[in-house]
């Protein structure tokens, strides 16, 4: 009777090798697919194919991961280990919570607007704001009817540092200089543009200086492009501080960021304004040539800021940009501000 029992258990226990699947393969695959994509997204095809076959494989180890685990210890055992897994991951997230007091503390970096000192695809800390203290930047102080400007009529404000040419034919603007462009501000109205004195933009809460910046293209091309080189509030000039905070803040209706799906935004503050004790942070990508206000954007007061960046893990985020569909590179990706 023992000896046919051993014979039963040492059957019992090659059938459940047999029937056990082999996954790490897949891993590799996902590996060497996401490594693949990032070094090749600027090729939208082989970004967008590349990205499909990493969320497709991710599927597949997790189908394979289940079935495996049935074989070995059976459906509810299998179960419960995903549910000890689900149970850890959310108190984690709640711990992370709770420490970094923000309800969103960990974020991607979704575009290169923060290029070089972030990246695409950068995973992202971030701690709770809750004293204008915790965030490094100049305060400028402001009226009531100044900040009421600002919200209520946002493109008096959102005047862009181009580089342009005037002929007989008309205004042709673009960021880059080329020969017989200069540079100045312009207001886009409903896609028409028309240059901005200085004398006109004297009425403004936020007036603009316009200089050149060089960017480093992917090619290792260095051209000049115009660039907002500093801003002025009530007599106060400031340039941007590349040691000020990170933050990131919520979009809202009307934005152009939000319009074009971004609800969250990763940018560095330029300057926050001061409405007797109602704070406004006004936002620049470090990669970008203007502060985000210049673009059609709100600036967002303290309750749309999410938090502070506080830590930085390159290239783990990518793994939610394609999950989430972010397969594309976008524009700015291809060049990079020398400061």
């Amino acid at each position: 009777m023992e000896r046919r029992s051993k014979r039963t258990k040492k059957k019992q226990g090659s059938d459940t090798a047999k029937d056990k699947i082999t996954v790490w393969p897949i891993y590799v695959m996902i590996i060497v697919a996401l490594v693949l994509y990032i070094l090749l997204e600027r090729i939208r095809i082989l970004a967008i194919t590349l990205g499909i076959v990493t969320f497709f494989l991710i599927i597949i180890a997790i189908v394979l991961e289940l079935i495996s685990g049935k074989n070995e210890v059976g459906y509810k055992k299998s179960i419960l280990e995903i549910a000890v897994a689900i149970i850890v991951v959310v108190v984690l997230w709640y711990g992370l919570k709770f420490f970094l007091a923000t309800n969103n503390p960990i974020d991607v970096v979704p575009s290169c607007s923060m290029l070089p000192y972030l990246h695409r695809g950068d995973m992202i800390f971030l701690h709770g704001v809750s004293s204008i203290s915790q965030i490094k930047a100049p305060i400028i102080d402001v009226t009531s009817s100044q900040m009421s400007r600002v919200l209520s009529s946002p493109d008096s404000e959102s005047l862009s540092c181009v580089a342009y040419i005037t002929n007989a034919s008309g205004t042709y603007i673009r960021q880059t200089l080329a020969p017989g462009y200069k540079v100045g501000l312009i207001e886009d109205s409903n896609g028409v543009y028309r240059l901005v004195s200085k004398q006109e933009e004297s009425g403004n809460v936020v007036q603009y200086t316009c200089g050149t910046r060089e960017v480093k293209l992917s090619t290792g091309q260095i051209l000049n492009e115009a660039y907002t080189t500093s801003i002025t509030v009530n007599n106060r000039t400031i340039a941007g501080d590349r040691n000020n905070s990170i933050v990131v803040y919520g979009t809202r209706p009307g934005d152009l960021f939000y319009e074009e799906g971004d609800a969250y935004v990763v940018h560095r503050v330029y300057a926050i304004l001061n409405d007797s004790g109602d704070y406004y942070v006004l936002t620049k990508g470090d990669n970008n040539p203007g502060l985000d206000i210049q673009y059609g954007n709100y600036p967002p007061n303290m309750s749309q800021v999410q938090g502070k960046v506080v830590g930085v893990i390159p290239y783990l985020g990518y793994l939610k940009l394609i999950i989430s569909g972010n397969l594309v590179v976008p524009q700015g990706c291809n060049s990079t501000v020398i400061h």
